[in-house]
């Protein structure tokens, strides 16, 4: 079925290929470290003829690397992991804003940059909710159907957690100091790092498997790691998630938070055309629907459905999802680490 959609997606895409006859490369530095990402990038070059030429980093280094090289940098497309960097690009100036209706038209606002005059920053092509774990033995989940009862005293000595500076942990927290303001948020992270069962350490798999091995009841983890956990076929991958509970926090008031992976193009991009063209495959259904089976993402294009199970599976087919602007909550960010700073949160 992914072949059959690839191949439409080529077919969609021919008309480009005389277009960029002159630009046959393209240079893309990628914070995705997903293997499964190579049939994007593959098919991609089938539709059109430009090759990709790809330097692998994570976000900070992109950034630090675009920077560095300034004017002389060869990249012509960003892709970043986290909202906050995404944010943090685009505050430096090392994205090139442009326009694009298939883009606007695909994306929702909430999931990229402010438009201005010049276009658009950056877009979010994936998406992936951060959960809560849980003991099912240990813990009741009305306990934890809310990032609030994260801090509850009654959770006092039960939660692991990786580090509260770590990208995906800052914009959780940015999330819910957009939604409790500061004042709240400071006590609640405090109320957080109070009821840890042991000081941040490790990934969110780290995470999960701690509550599976019984060193603490409650977790915090992204999707497409529990994910891969439930696609998996070692036996004990199976037997840590039938241990397991999972909760999307928040369905009763303002939806749990979701993160993005998004791309720009660079601001001193070669090849802007084609760069704009890249971005706007990502946003084809065939490209979208890869994000879902091949790395357990969640699409952000509209009208596109997901097909995966182990997703499926999680959400129940569903969830309700927060709608504040993403490039508020990674604007959250420098007072966030303030506030873990303050309070202790390693």
């Amino acid at each position: 079925m992914i072949a059959q959609a690839f191949a439409t997606a080529a077919a969609a895409l021919a008309f480009a290929a005389p277009a960029f006859a002159q630009e046959q490369v393209l240079n893309l530095y990628s914070a995705r470290h997903y293997s499964t990402d190579e049939a994007l990038y593959n098919d991609f070059t089938k539709a059109t003829g430009i090759k990709i030429n790809r330097v692998d980093a994570d976000d900070a280094g992109i950034l630090a690397r675009l920077k560095a090289e300034g004017t002389a940098s060869p990249a012509d497309v960003i892709l970043l992991v986290d909202a906050a960097r995404l944010y943090k690009g685009e505050a430096e100036g090392l994205f090139k804003p442009i326009k694009s209706k298939m883009l606007d038209d695909a994306i929702p606002e909430t999931l990229r940059s402010k438009a201005t005059a010049e276009g658009t920053s950056w877009f979010g092509f994936s998406t992936r909710a951060r959960v809560i774990v849980y003991d099912k033995v240990r813990v009741k989940r009305a306990d934890v159907d809310s990032y609030e009862k994260l801090a509850d005293p009654g959770n006092k000595g039960k939660i692991c957690i990786r580090s509260g500076s770590h990208p995906y942990n800052l914009s959780l927290f940015g999330a819910v100091t957009e939604h409790l303001g500061e004042q709240k948020a400071e006590a609640w992270l405090k109320g957080v790092a109070g009821n840890l069962a042991r000081d941040p350490k490790g990934g969110d798999t780290d995470q999960i498997k701690a509550v599976g091995s019984g060193e603490c009841q409650i977790a915090v983890s992204n999707t497409y790691y529990i994910a891969r956990l439930i696609r998996s076929t070692n036996p004990e991958d199976r037997a840590l998630m039938e241990r397991v509970g999972i909760v999307f926090p928040n369905q009763s008031s303002w939806g749990t938070h979701v993160n993005i992976a998004g791309g720009a193009v660079a601001k001193n991009s070669k090849h802007p055309e084609a760069a704009v063209k890249f971005l706007e495959y990502l946003a084809s259904p065939p490209a979208q629907n890869y994000f879902a089976n091949g790395n357990n993402e969640w699409p952000t294009a509209k009208g596109v459905t997901v097909s995966n199970p182990a997703l499926k599976a999680m959400s129940n087919g569903d969830f309700k999802a927060e709608t504040i602007p993403l490039s508020a909550v990674a604007g959250n960010q420098v007072k966030v680490q303030q506030m873990l700073d303050r309070v202790g949160f390693k």
